[in-house]
């Protein structure tokens, strides 16, 4: 890692309150992998945007909005999520998002064969939405017109903005883990 694991003891001002709201949306909202480590400090991306709190902030607010009430189905955003992982080769990422897409009911083939880079053969017509509308993102593409309309059928105005905007912070969520080279939890393994 190349940033210091921080000691959430040692916290004071900005980083202290950053610290008690992220500890406490985590709790809330991040269940089925670890993003607390045993002595209660935060780690994954959690611990670079604390370090940085003038960024880090600002990137925790947008997590909280993608969170708050989301219009999408929860498997179809671990399906953004784990394209964006995949294509940014994301280790820690992928950990947390492939417990979590099974935990939301994404098959073991399905997540596996996301998580490698590739796509499925039996995705549902929405999740193939998913996937390729993510993959076009992922990969510096405009989304053509078709998909953006049946994205906009299948999900609404609101589901699809909240799609663009959630593939959006994870691919900051993935360049923030590579960037500083964050490690997957002492006791996993990709």
């Amino acid at each position: 890692m190349r940033l210091p694991q921080l000691d959430h003891t040692t916290l004071e001002g900005e980083q202290l309150a950053l610290y008690e709201n992220m500890k406490d949306g985590i709790h809330r909202n991040f269940a089925g992998f670890t993003a607390i480590n045993d002595h209660e400090d935060l780690i994954g991306p959690w611990n670079p945007w604390l370090t940085f709190p003038k960024f880090g902030g600002p990137v925790w607010k947008l997590v909280l909005a993608l969170g708050d009430k989301p219009v999408l189905p929860k498997p179809i955003r671990e399906i953004g999520i784990l394209v964006t992982g995949a294509h940014f080769h994301s280790a820690y990422e992928l950990y947390a998002h492939i417990l979590v897409a099974k935990l939301r009911g994404i098959s073991d083939a399905k997540v596996r064969t996301i998580s490698s880079g590739n796509r499925p053969s039996d995705l549902t017509y929405e999740e193939g939405l998913a996937y390729d509308f993510a993959y076009t993102l992922v990969n510096g593409g405009i989304v053509p017109e078709i998909l953006y309309q049946e994205m906009e059928q299948a999900f609404g105005r609101d589901g699809t903005v909240e799609f663009i905007y959630l593939v959006g912070l994870y691919c900051m969520v993935s360049t923030t883990l590579n960037g500083f080279k964050v490690p997957l939890p002492a006791d996993e393994d990709l």
